[in-house]
């Protein structure tokens, strides 16, 4: 039912936009400079190409393209959409070769980039997929015509924990976040509708889990400190960039959006009514219509 390079599934997603995305993804060996082997990554492709550039969404931290399942194909209608699986996440291929961090996340998705799309993207990045996408936006400002910014995070600095983790407890630490129960409270706490935070999307949020060396992954990009606070580099993003944020959001807060309005230039906030952290699972027409409204 599902491609050969997804792990098994304990028990049937019931969504069908569960069901739908998952069916569509995509495996694709991405070459980096002096790594022997190329990196098997995952990511969906729905839509044609419009007038609108191609659209192009990063998920979050510990997460995958299933993320999306809502959103990308409401985007697909009216363009190019595209999902991938961040280096060290989702069900992209973990390398022995290199270690997780921002700077080889960075290498990673540009070599995806140039390699699949290889066009200027609308792109659009939610909680750490938005500091993955300010990375990606001042680093290569080419390939990038719009930015949008989805309950981001790139604020402030993250967490220095995960640098004094050591053996056994960086193994047992994350042996804690695959425990069903820590994954729902995080899905319930991420909602203001707790009712959206049902068994298939606690399936969705965590079928990536049983991919090979995930929680390698995960200690690494810990220890390498994660996304740092941007600060002065954010007055240089010269795209045009939406900020929408969840007015209910429990996880990152409110405040980090006035702060990101205030320190890209050329930027707009909206904010997304009776919605926590994830509006494109808990609004994803709203979040749709507004990503579209700003491109067009």
């Amino acid at each position: 039912m599902f491609p050969e390079y997804l792990p098994p599934l304990a028990e049937p997603l019931t969504e069908l936009t569960s069901i739908s995305l998952a069916q569509a993804i995509i495996a694709h060996p991405v070459t980096l400079p002096a790594v022997p082997q190329p990196i098997l990554t995952t990511y969906v492709r729905q839509g044609n190409r419009q007038p609108l550039p191609p659209i192009l969404l990063l998920h979050g931290f510990d997460s995958s393209v299933l993320e999306f399942r809502r959103l990308l194909p409401l985007l697909a209608n009216s363009t190019e959409t595209w999902a991938v699986d961040l280096f060290g996440f989702g069900f992209t291929q973990r390398s022995p070769y290199l270690t997780v961090n921002p700077t080889h996340i960075l290498a990673h998705l540009y070599a995806f980039w140039q390699s699949t799309i290889n066009q200027p993207v609308i792109l659009v990045g939610a909680s750490m997929g938005g500091a993955t996408a300010i990375d990606f936006t001042l680093n290569h400002p080419q390939a990038v015509q719009s930015l949008v910014l989805i309950d981001s995070a790139g604020i402030n600095k993250g967490p220095i924990a995960g640098k004094f983790l050591f053996p056994p407890f960086d193994y047992l630490a994350t042996e804690f976040l695959r425990q069903p129960k820590v994954r729902q409270s995080i899905s319930e706490n991420a909602y203001f509708d707790k009712s959206l935070a049902s068994r298939d999307a606690q399936l969705c949020a965590a079928w990536h889990l049983q991919s090979p060396l995930w929680n390698r992954g995960l200690i690494e990009f810990t220890k390498s400190g994660g996304y740092g606070a941007f600060g002065d580099r954010l007055n240089t993003i010269q795209q045009p960039t939406l900020i929408l944020w969840g007015k209910n959001d429990k996880i990152l807060g409110t405040k980090d959006a006035h702060k990101f309005r205030t320190a890209i230039p050329n930027s707009q906030l909206i904010w997304i009514d009776k919605c926590g952290h994830v509006p494109h699972l808990e609004q994803p027409q709203i979040t749709a219509n507004q990503i579209l409204e700003f491109v067009n």
